[in-house]
C-alpha cells in the first residue's frame, strides 16, 4: 500500500528547540515500514537515519527521512526492485530527473504484458484440446454418410512416415494460437499405405491466418463424405479403414484425395491419455 503522508501530522519545533527526531519504533509506525526493513535500507544506504547515537548505536529519524520513505513505498507499489530504487535515488533528484528511468520500466512492463497475452493465447489451444480430450465415449459405431463444408486450414504437408506427425501439431498451435477453431486432423494425399516418403499434411481448422514458417494457410473443399468413428490406438485403426473401404466399394462410390484423420479425442498436448479411449474420425470424400 502507498503510505500517504497529508495523514501524518509533524510537531513544529522552533529553532531554538532543534528538529523533531523518532526512535526507530515510532518512525516505524510513522513510515509503514516494519524494524527490519528500517534496519535493511539503512545497511543499502536507502534510508539512512538522521541520527544515530554515539554510545547506543540508537537510530533517530527526521521529516526528511519520512519523505524518502513515502517515495521507497511508492516505488515498491510500482513494483521496482531495492536495487533499482537505490539506482534511481541515486541518479535523480526528483520526478523530472527519473522520467526516463519511468519511460524505460513502462516500456519493459507492456514487453512483458505483451509476453503473458501471448502465452495465453496458447494455453487456451491447449485447453481447448484438452477438453476435447474428456468428451464423453461410444463404444460402437457405424459408418455415416454426411456433408462436409469447406473449411479453412493452417498445415504443414512433408514427406515422411506417419508417425512423425506430433511435434508439427505443436508447431502450427504456437503460430496460430488464438485462430484456432477446431480438431486437429491430418490429410493423407496417398491412395494408398506407404512406409515412408508418405504424403502428409498436418492442421488445425482456423478462422483466420497468414503463411508463415512453413505454415501454410489454405482451404480445404469440402462435399460428399463417408465417414467412421475410430475407437482406440492408431495402431489398431486398420480395422476400421476395412470397414469404411467396405461400405465405399459397396455403394461403387469413387473415393478422393486427400483423406481426413480427425482427431476427436487423443493425446493432449499435456497429457497422453489412455490409447483404449482415443476418438479418431475417418473422413473419405466421394464422388
Amino acid at each position: 500500500m502507498v503510505f500517504r503522508y497529508s495523514d501524518l501530522v509533524f510537531v513544529d519545533y522552533n529553532r531554538e528547540r532543534g528538529e523533531q527526531l523518532y526512535s526507530i519504533g515510532e518512525f516505524s509506525r510513522i513510515s509503514g515500514l516494519s524494524i527490519k526493513a528500517l534496519r535493511l535500507y539503512h545497511e543499502m544506504g536507502l534510508l539512512v537515519p538522521a541520527k544515530i547515537d554515539e554510545e547506543t548505536l540508537y537510530r533517530y529519524y527526521n521529516h526528511r527521512n519520512a519523505e524518502r520513505a513515502r517515495i521507497i513505498s511508492n516505488l515498491k507499489a510500482l513494483e521496482f526492485s531495492l536495487d533499482e530504487i537505490a539506482h534511481l535515488l541515486k541518479k535523480a533528484n526528483d520526478e523530472a530527473d527519473g522520467l526516463d528511468f519511468f519511460e524505460k520500466r513502462k516500456e519493459e512492463i507492456l514487453a512483458k504484458i505483451a509476453k503473458q497475452r501471448k502465452i495465453v493465447s496458447q494455453l487456451n489451444t491447449i485447453i481447448d484440446i484438452e477438453k476435447e480430450a474428456q468428451m464423453a465415449n461410444g463404444d460402437h459405431f457405424e459408418v455415416e454418410e454426411k456433408q462436409i463444408d469447406k473449411i479453412l486450414v493452417a498445415g504443414i504437408r512433408f514427406k515422411g512416415k506417419y508417425n512423425e506427425v506430433g511435434d508439427k501439431f505443436g508447431k502450427i498451435a504456437k503460430k496460430m494460437g488464438r485462430h484456432i477453431n477446431g480438431k486437429p486432423l491430418d490429410l493423407y494425399y496417398d491412395a494408398e499405405y506407404k512406409e515412408e516418403g508418405a504424403d502428409i499434411e498436418v492442421a488445425f481448422p482456423v478462422r483466420k491466418g497468414e503463411d508463415s514458417d512453413g505454415v501454410k494457410v489454405h482451404e480445404l473443399e469440402g462435399g460428399k463424405a463417408v465417414a467412421l468413428i475410430h475407437k482406440g490406438p492408431y495402431e489398431d485403426i486398420g480395422r476400421s479403414y476395412e470397414k469404411i473401404m467396405g461400405y465405399i466399394n459397396e455403394k461403387g462410390y469413387k473415393p478422393k484425395v486427400p483423406s481426413r484423420e480427425v482427431y476427436i479425442k487423443g493425446p493432449g498436448m499435456i497429457f497422453k491419455g489412455n490409447p483404449k479411449n482415443y476418438l479418431t474420425e475417418i473422413q473419405i470424400l466421394v464422388d
